[in-house]
């Protein structure tokens, strides 16, 4: 459809690598399409429901359905690396498939399905197995005509108090299943009692911050969630128009005609460069307290500091437009953000909640001062470079921890225009459950509305404070691993001062014993936290997953989503201690080894020259070139700021969003046919246009073609573009006369604007309302081409072979294994990792 004997030349890219040695000669048109198969799993499931039965096939996470919860969480709440379980460790290790889930507890629902249960059992809280602690969930037999529960974690039988008590029927169901949600559903939030709440901290020898009142200890009362905005009034935040626009977006978030502040919540506004600003919410005139002892930090007063917005929008309103004119004539260079955060910090104590922070500079006073620039350049390729992906001073692992045990999360909005730091600040945020938004060379004009939609899906999105979590599994497994956003409590609780619906978890199982192929394992999640309404709450997510002994079962049951989801955050976990090649290479290996396992176990009749690829993985090579190829990862010289933004997000976010950040969606706007992007007349739901393959080898000089990761979305416009194709477009008919800055699509009556600014609106809505940041690349005219070219995963760039000879090398591997014997790579990776 999308092939022309004309191919247009590769676009302007970072040059990739040949593969070394003998090349197996691969037909591009022949190689599996990861697109195809998207396209087919989203057609299959767009008017099908998914009932979640242990043992069926689990849409992907790019395809938009609806999920019945019959006892099994919804795959948006969890995802398998294999839904079907191998009964030992033996089998694991032959099938080479992590046995991994992915959990993210707080996920969006679609508007058709049921919202999540919420349980109150009053005083007595939910039941919960005496042996493990488990909640009840719909897995549980009941024992002793309903006296008794069995937990299906660890067989435990729990006596059932008098007031949960009932008769069961002639199939040892209880007669009132159907009127409990916890005993049906497998997604429920429990509302828990006093015994769950938080608890203040332990006072430390040295306090982050100064207090007259002594620390607040014991349980803490469940609070609605409270905001703390501080804000970078430094030269640098004045002059880029980030302070003037981050004031405008929180005004358009508190008062805007889309405004999204929790109305229960409550908020203080800091601002700060060399010393602290706090301010008295309670008065109409608003005074400036301002604290110049930033290594001793203190909060100067405490009516007034926190405030309903409602309450007083007069008072916030009038401050949020004075600050930007307040210190437009400021000279200051420099901004404390060490010592705001542990001033928000302060401000929180005792309560718990979130600070947002507008950052411009990199903060050289105050606590966890950084020294200044690194010479990066002289580091690429050098045992040190692991150095630029660490924090430089251990005080920012130190406010991160005092943080999160506080039950603050800290987010970030960077907007600078020189090295930042990224891997030293952004630790905060990565262990508090927080989040990064990168601006480098802020442009307001351009991302206003992207930063606006971003601080919106920050303060309106399903958010849970004060978190604890914890995975627990049945007998014969155990959980081994951790990879996300978080602090460890311990060495099985993990402690987030936020938690959203964003936000993804994984964790590693490993068998400990062999388990019954005639029966289930069970996994489930518990998070406690604390609603934005102030209701202390725990979320289970429950799955019933079958048991296994053959190598065939685990392969038909794999799931590609979640395999590489893991594969990206196991790659970057390493960043801080193995070099790149390493990494990339490992992760060559790992595609490898899962391919060649398959080909033992269940295609070992095949000729050896044959490429054997499992259904469930014919798309996994690509995904591994496409995680080599991120941003994090990728070869050639890329700044440790961007790795180390784009390894944040990676580590926290959800699998869909990772999945279309490493392949991103390609989309032929010349080519959208009459009905796509316009609403369905039968079912009202928008009708969306299938995607083509990464690569320009499917493109044509005279198209127009739409790419989005999720982070930036880039529109190519071919040099042989039809006139009436941009007058539709874009309200004109030359090319050169195209305003290579637009950071939005005019709203023009056309047909064809309205198609793509519906499919635009839809995307937008998938992600929450976050806006992607629009770039325009002209063929061979504008800079922006660049990041496109850098987006086909399947060509030759960002240092990295093509998708040919990627599969090549893999065949290749796979090819020497079996002729000569032995294992991949031979070195102590592979062997001593979950595979």
């Amino acid at each position: 459809m999308y092939a022309h004997p004309q191919h247009i030349p590769q676009p302007p890219h970072s040059a990739g690598r040949r593969p070394q040695g003998f090349r197996t000669k691969i037909n591009p048109d022949q190689i599996p399409s990861a697109t195809a198969a998207i396209e087919f799993d989203r057609h299959q499931w767009e008017d099908t429901q998914f009932f979640g039965h242990p043992g069926s096939h689990v849409p992907f996470s790019t395809s938009d359905f609806v999920s019945v919860d019959q006892g099994n969480s919804s795959p948006k709440f969890v995802r398998m690396t294999t839904w079907n379980i191998p009964n030992s460790s033996r089998l694991a290790g032959d099938c080479a498939i992590p046995m991994v889930a992915i959990l993210q507890p707080f996920a969006d629902l679609d508007a058709r399905e049921d919202p999540i249960p919420l349980v109150d059992f009053g005083e007595q809280g939910p039941s919960r197995c005496t042996n493990c602690r488990a909640y009840i969930n719909p897995w549980c037999t009941w024992e002793r005509g309903g006296n008794a529960w069995k937990c299906n974690l660890c067989a435990h039988e729990t006596q059932v108090s008098t007031e949960y008590f009932c008769h069961l029927d002639a199939n040892m169901r209880r007669m009132d299943h159907d009127r409990r949600p916890e005993l049906n559903r497998g997604t429920v939030d429990f509302v828990v009692p006093k015994e769950y709440w938080a608890t203040n901290p332990p006072q430390r020898l040295s306090m982050p911050y100064y207090s007259i009142d002594p620390p607040p200890s014991g349980p803490r009362q469940p609070q609605p969630l409270s905001f703390v905005f501080a804000f970078d009034v430094s030269n640098e935040a004045v002059q880029s128009g980030a302070l003037k626009t981050a004031c405008a977006a929180l005004q358009d978030a508190l008062f805007g005609p889309d405004a999204c502040f929790p109305p229960s919540s409550c908020l203080a506004i800091l601002t700060f460069d060399e010393t602290l600003h706090f301010y008295d919410l309670s008065t109409d005139s608003v005074p400036m307290l301002v604290v110049s002892d930033i290594d001793e930090v203190f909060v100067p007063l405490r009516a007034g500091l926190f405030v309903n917005p409602m309450d007083r929008r007069t008072a916030i309103e009038s401050l949020l437009n004075s600050i930007p004119e307040r210190f437009a004539s400021m000279t200051h260079v420099n901004a404390a953000l060490g010592s705001v955060i542990r001033a928000g910090l302060a401000g929180l104590a005792g309560r718990g909640g979130q600070i947002v922070v507008f950052q411009s500079t990199m903060p050289t006073i105050g606590h966890g001062a950084l020294p200044g620039e690194v010479q990066e350049a002289n580091l690429y390729d050098t045992p040190k470079e692991i150095s630029l992906y660490a924090p430089r001073d251990n005080t920012w692992r130190e406010i991160g921890a005092e943080c999160a045990e506080e039950g603050v999360g800290v987010s970030m909005f960077l907007t600078m225009s020189r090295y930042l730091d990224v891997g030293s600040i952004g630790v905060v945020s990565s262990l508090t459950g927080g989040e990064l938004f990168f601006h480098p060379r802020f442009n307001p004009t351009r991302e206003a509305s992207v930063f606006r939609s971003q601080l919106n899906r920050l303060i309106g999105r399903t958010i849970g404070y004060n978190c604890l979590m914890r995975v627990r599994v049945s007998n014969g497994l155990k959980i081994t691993q951790h990879h996300g956003n978080f602090s460890t409590l311990g060495s099985t609780d993990l402690e987030l001062g936020v938690l959203d619906a964003d936000k993804a978890i994984s964790a590693t199982l490993q068998h400990t014993g062999r388990l019954n192929e005639r029966g289930y394992v069970y996994l489930q999640s518990a998070v406690l936290y604390t609603s934005v309404e102030g209701q202390r709450r725990v979320r289970t997510c429950n799955l019933a997953l079958p048991v296994v002994e053959l190598a065939w079962n685990v392969f038909k049951l794999a799931d590609l989503d979640a395999t590489v989801y893991y594969l990206a955050r196991h790659a970057i976990s390493k960043m801080s201690s193995e070099k790149m090649t390493h990494i990339r290479d490992d992760l060559t290996e790992n595609c490898s080894s899962i391919l060649l396992a398959y080909r033992n176990k269940c295609a070992n009749t095949s000729a050896i020259d044959q490429l054997v690829l499992p259904e469930s993985f014919k798309s996994l090579p690509v995904y591994t070139l496409a995680i080599q190829k991120s941003k994090c990862l990728r070869g050639r010289n890329v700044s440790s700021d961007v790795r180390n933004y784009y390894a944040h997000r990676v580590m926290s976010m959800s699998v869909r969003s990772v999945m279309q950040l490493l392949y991103p969606p390609l989309l032929a706007i010349h080519d959208l046919a009459q009905e796509s992007g316009m609403p369905d007349e039968t079912t009202g739901r928008l009708v969306l246009p299938d995607t083509m393959r990464d690569s320009h080898m499917y493109m044509e000089a005279h198209g127009v073609y739409l790419i989005d990761n999720g982070e930036m979305m880039v529109l190519w416009i071919g040099g042989s573009v039809s006139p009436q194709l941009l007058l539709d477009l874009f309200g004109l008919d030359d090319l050169m006369a195209l305003d290579p800055h637009l950071s939005e699509l005019p709203v023009l009556q056309t047909w064809l604007s309205t198609q793509v600014r519906n499919i635009l609106a839809y995307r937008r809505t998938q992600r929450g309302g976050r806006i992607s940041k629009l770039l325009i690349a002209r063929q061979n005219l504008d800079a922006a081409e660049l990041e496109f070219s850098d987006m086909l995963v399947e060509d030759q760039n960002t240092g990295t072979m093509a998708y040919p000879d990627f599969l090549s090398v893999v065949h290749n591997q796979i090819k020497l294994v079996l002729q000569q014997g032995g294992s991949l790579g031979g070195g102590a990776t592979l062997r001593n990792s979950v595979w």
